[in-house]
């Protein structure tokens, strides 16, 4: 199995940072120009990828299809709203090259064989898969078929059925990741099974992740704190905003934590630490801090030094604490105040 895999630039797996993606999923509510608006918000976040969902209602649904929410106060069926969702293949060009323009690698997950077809034309650098889409063996099929890399959600799959999609990866012998993933939607903190990215880890050795739907940043900062070599979440610029996933997405805002939070992990898991090295690094400031030998009270010439007219203070550039019964009974040279650590020129002998 292949423990990191490339997508553009990006090397994704323990090689490298954390893959931040940025879901709009239907938060555009069918406007092009609110889609072209997520892109410049991801974009200035900082994230890596921007990922939409290409619906194609006529090859994908029917009119029987429910709603997962019910919330569209315009759409009488499911079917209806997947048809406000859909963009044209000109429109899906113009937002790709958007953001390449804005240095985002755009992901789009099919939900058809027709809109594979069509996304294959805009040369997508990897697909990502929905949990949904686990059981579609003629979509992942026809997937399999382009060579590219592939991430994978699992939100309602069990072990088995992962590990048929893992052998059924390796017999193609096509680059994936697998994203743990509860499909709920917002997801209690309760449900995210943090666990079971390490459990995915070991058992298939490849890049893992999470796909969150809490709402919250959170699950993300854990995962990453983990070691997750992927994170995808919704986005949206409010959560008073209208859509079926508002309150299982993250602000704008929320995603530049995870962005800064993703590049101070990274730096701290990159740079392992040798503490005896580290110790050696920090001699002068461990002077600083340690403790030398000093009076308790103000002292005349000719006094005999007893343990009880010494303490220890700092900073540690004086006589060293363990040489303490060497001075005992020597005689002060000169008048020693308190205020000033102990020094040999003080002592006779």
């Amino acid at each position: 199995m292949k423990k990191n895999i490339q997508i553009g630039t990006r090397t994704i797996g323990d090689e490298g940072s954390c893959f931040l993606i940025a879901e709009v999923g239907q938060a555009h509510d069918g406007s092009l120009g609110m889609a072209h608006a997520y892109i410049d918000a991801a974009a200035e976040a900082g994230v890596d990828a921007i990922k939409f969902q290409f619906h194609i209602a006529e090859a994908e649904s029917t009119i029987d299809e429910p709603f997962r929410t019910r919330f569209s106060m315009q759409d009488d069926t499911r079917y209806s709203y997947w048809r406000r969702m859909e963009f044209t293949f000109e429109q899906w060009q113009g937002l790709t090259l958007h953001a390449k323009e804005k240095g985002l690698i755009i992901l789009i997950s099919p939900f058809s064989i027709q809109a594979i077809r069509m996304l294959e034309k805009l040369e997508i650098p990897a697909w990502k898969i929905g949990s949904g889409e686990t059981v579609s063996k003629d979509l992942l099929e026809t997937i399999l078929g382009t060579k590219q890399p592939i991430l994978i959600s699992t939100g309602m799959s069990t072990f088995t059925e992962i590990d048929n999609l893992v052998n059924m990866f390796l017999q193609h012998k096509a680059g994936f990741a697998l994203l743990q993933c509860t499909s709920k939607y917002p997801v209690e903190f309760s449900e995210i099974g943090l666990n079971i990215i390490q459990e995915i880890k070991a058992r298939y050795a490849c890049p893992v992740g999470l796909s969150d739907h809490s709402g919250s940043v959170f699950p993300s900062l854990a995962a990453m704190a983990q070691g997750a070599s992927i994170i995808e979440a919704h986005i949206v610029f409010d959560k008073r905003m209208f859509g079926p996933d508002t309150q299982a997405s993250l602000t704008v805002e929320d995603f530049r934590l995870l962005v800064n939070a993703r590049n101070a992990f990274y730096r701290m898991f990159s740079n392992p630490m040798n503490k005896d090295k580290m110790a050696e690094k920090l001699h002068q400031t461990r002077i600083i801090f340690g403790k030398s030998m000093a009076l308790v009270n103000d002292l005349p010439a000719g006094t005999i030094l007893t343990e009880e007219m010494l303490t220890a203070k700092k900073p540690g550039t004086g006589i060293p604490l363990h040489q303490k019964k060497k001075i005992l009974g020597k005689r002060l040279l000169n008048d020693v105040p308190k205020i000033r650590l102990l020094r040999w020129e003080d002592l006779d002998g």
